[in-house]
């Protein structure tokens, strides 16, 4: 066989733009975003310059949890359309190359799937849950004492149904955690991905990757057992090596959701007969400063290098604190557990901060996730305590903000009704919302927007080759990657004071400008030819 075309290894250095559909552009008026919005603005991604598109599930759901509580994985909600309009999406799409990834959730389901409903019934379909007997006199106690997955949330994993049962949900009771011991549960999921692929995805994001496979027997949870009853467990690595090979007959690729802190178990994931990819929590949750993005990057690259899988690289996503607001808090991380309401937050700063990380993750080698409204520079968003959707704000008494807040509809047009959106959003815009508007920023030269768009066209030139760090003051990250036309640097000042440049022969792009005497100011950060 010979070595694989650029075309084949597309995804080792792509840009991809998450798309949570419900929130980015409103086709019909209703107030929740779907795929007709999204079909109209297929020329804004195109034009922004993204390589493939992620969609959060958008399959029928009673939205629960945001639609990652699945009710059937063939049919698109109707709140978001049809099947034949997603197809038509996939193929419009890859008409301005672009290539589209959908979400499988492959650790529970809704508690209105088929099987689901069935099993409440009394059916054989339990044997494809975790359906047990309770402990106590009377079955009143739970069968284990597992945390619930969802961060600050005391709420047990377990429910009693009336006939004295209990079932397994590591999230909410409405997302039945499915038995894949069971030979049924993997041939299903290896059928839903083949029905996408022949549908012409790209490839698949796979949500709580290391969650599937549990202890037969259910144990205790204690603290630093190894193997884990429920997270990481050895059985993981046979599935997905099945599910590869379904993957390799259409040229699909998969990004894993996997959350570990151990590195070496981390790269297993990612041998070359298993996931393509994997998410960068490391990177993502990392605190703005340079040493500890340092370390967050060579650690990152280089546990990733045993196996040849490219990094990924990331700032924000559905899940966490949007960009702009966390880099202007005091702490500048991000921690499920710290998330509280009334954070004092910095918004200048932060979008200063941003501005300088956008450059920083698009000049590392390997791809780049997206999230969408980040190249607008959104804040953060507080929602009313009456308007909050999210579970876990609920699941923890309240006192936990959620994650509504990134993920409040899309200014599209500054004088049209909803910033654009569409109808009244199905979660309430900010005041002064507009001026993020995405019509507003294209005509503007020093936005956000602009500066993506700037960014994701000279990005290709960095390609796929290694980071070599270059001399820096304290407080300063550069590096070099070998470019089409010699080295391209990139420098980022997280010191205090200005910072001279290496020597170079030209600046491509700047986070901001350089001072009068053409040093690099703080919380600044440029691209330049050697």
């Amino acid at each position: 066989m010979g070595q694989p075309t650029h075309a084949q290894n597309w995804w080792r250095s792509a840009v991809i733009y998450q798309v949570y559909v419900r929130s980015f552009a409103d086709g019909d008026g209703d107030g929740t975003g779907d795929l007709a919005g999204v079909r109209a603005k297929l020329p804004y991604l195109a034009e922004l310059g993204v390589d493939a598109l992620w969609f959060n599930p958008w399959y029928l759901s009673p939205m629960k949890d945001g639609g990652y509580d699945v009710a059937d994985y063939r049919v698109i909600d109707p709140a978001f359309g049809t099947l034949a309009e997603a197809e038509k999406l996939i193929a419009e799409a890859k008409e301005l190359g672009i290539r589209t990834l959908v979400d499988i959730v492959p650790n529970h389901v809704s508690d209105q799937h088929p099987w689901f409903r069935a099993a409440l019934a009394g059916g054989s379909e339990r044997e494809l849950f975790h359906f047990r007997p309770g402990r106590g006199e009377d079955g009143e106690l739970p069968p284990n004492d597992w945390p619930s997955q969802f961060a600050g949330s005391a709420e047990p994993v377990w429910t009693r149904l009336p006939d004295g049962t209990w079932y397994l949900h590591l999230f909410t009771p409405e997302q039945p955690d499915l038995n894949w011991a069971h030979p049924a549960v993997r041939q299903e999921h290896e059928e839903i991905l083949r029905f996408w692929f022949e549908r012409g995805v790209a490839g698949v994001r796979i949500d709580s990757a290391a969650l599937l496979a549990k202890d037969p027997d259910l144990p205790d949870f204690v603290e630093g057992r190894d193997p884990h009853p429920y997270v990481d467990r050895d059985e993981l690595h046979d599935i997905y090596r099945s599910w590869r090979t379904v993957a390799d007959a259409y040229d699909g690729i998969f990004v894993g959701e996997v959350w570990l802190p151990d590195t070496e178990r981390f790269a297993r994931y990612l041998r070359p007969d298993e996931l393509h990819t994997a998410f960068n929590f490391s990177f993502l949750s990392c605190p703005w400063d340079a040493r500890r993005l340092r370390t967050s990057i060579d650690e990152t690259l280089a546990e990733h290098a045993p196996v040849g899988a490219p990094a990924t690289w990331v700032l924000c996503n559905h899940d966490v604190t949007r960009t702009v607001t966390r880099y202007g808090r005091a702490d500048t991380g991000f921690d499920f557990a710290t998330k509280a309401f009334g954070t004092p937050t910095d918004l200048a700063l932060g979008t200063r901060r941003a501005r300088a990380g956008a450059l920083l993750s698009l000049a590392l080698p390997g791809a780049v996730y997206l999230y969408q409204g980040e190249e607008l520079g959104l804040p953060e968003a507080e929602i009313p305590r009456d308007r909050i959707q999210d579970p876990m704000h609920f699941r923890s008494g309240g006192t936990d903000p959620g994650r509504d807040g990134c993920r409040v509809p899309l200014p599209w047009t500054a004088d049209a009704p909803y910033a654009g959106f569409g109808g009244e959003p199905w979660l309430p815009q900010p005041s002064g919302w507009s001026a993020y508007a995405a019509d507003l920023q294209a005509a503007d030269p020093g936005s956000m927007l602009s500066l993506y768009r700037a960014a994701l066209t000279i990005r290709p030139e960095f390609g796929d080759g290694p980071l070599t760090w270059l001399p820096a003051a304290e407080g300063v990250l550069a590096f070099a990657r070998p470019g089409q036309e010699g080295r391209l640097l990139c420098v980022v000042n997280l010191a205090d004071a200005p910072a001279d440049l290496p020597a170079h022969s030209r600046l491509l792009l700047g986070s901001g400008p350089l001072d009068p005497q053409g040093r690099l100011p703080k919380d600044t950060a440029v691209w330049l030819r050697d």
